[in-house]
């Protein structure tokens, strides 16, 4: 190693580009290589989970993918329903390239009253799983689901059972701590967050544009 090191610092900067552009062919040629493997298309089932922050958000930026690809997409928010947020605002400025269902009454800490929260979770299942069976939107993305599911206010075969029905082409994003293991099993694409470091802990509240 220690030879390899004084060798490359021994190279001009000509003989260093030289040997770069040898090194990213071969690996393109590698990675073409695999990507032509890759001949499967099919609609996605997608889960964000994990105590980390970005959840929401990262599912988010699949939303404004899709919709920069001119794709219908549906968000039906199980829990934030009555936060205003930055996305929210923007969508619902988008028309009919965008159904948006914002049904959730907040955290149950907030409502602290259980049936409250599961007749909240069962009316926006039921527009979830409209959109999620029809013909008309390309991708449905489901915040903050899998926290409805871990306090058992829905129950996750329904909810499987709903996703096995999807149209073929259909693309389904989850999010939402502690996702059941059913749901992560069947998922074709998860994905856990996990905290580093997080203003909160020091004191800092949630800020505009960045949590809301």
């Amino acid at each position: 190693m220690a030879n390899k090191s004084k060798k490359l610092k021994d190279m001009s900067e000509e003989e260093l580009d030289i040997r770069h552009a040898d090194k990213m062919k071969k690996k393109k040629a590698a990675r073409d290589k695999i990507i032509a493997t890759k001949t499967i298309e099919k609609g996605l089932t997608i889960i964000h989970t994990g105590k980390g922050k970005g959840k929401s958000t990262a599912a988010f930026g699949m939303v404004f993918r899709a919709l920069g690809n001119d794709l219908k997409v549906g968000v039906v928010q199980f829990v934030k329903g009555k936060w205003g947020t930055g996305e929210r605002v923007i969508l619902e400025k988008l028309g009919d390239q965008v159904t948006m269902a914002s049904m959730g009454e907040g955290f149950t800490w907030e409502t602290q009253d259980r049936q409250r929260d599961i007749d909240a979770a069962k009316i926006a299942w039921e527009k979830a799983k409209e959109m999620i069976l029809d013909d008309e939107h390309a991708m449905v993305l489901c915040d903050e689901l899998n926290i409805v599911l871990r306090y058992d206010y829905l129950d996750v075969e329904e909810v499987l059972d709903v996703l096995r029905s999807k149209p073929e082409m259909k693309h389904v994003i989850i999010t939402g701590r502690n996702a059941k293991e059913e749901l992560i099993e069947f998922a074709d694409l998860v994905t856990e967050m996990e905290v580093v470091k997080h203003p909160f802990r020091s004191g800092v509240k949630a800020q505009v544009g960045i949590e809301f």
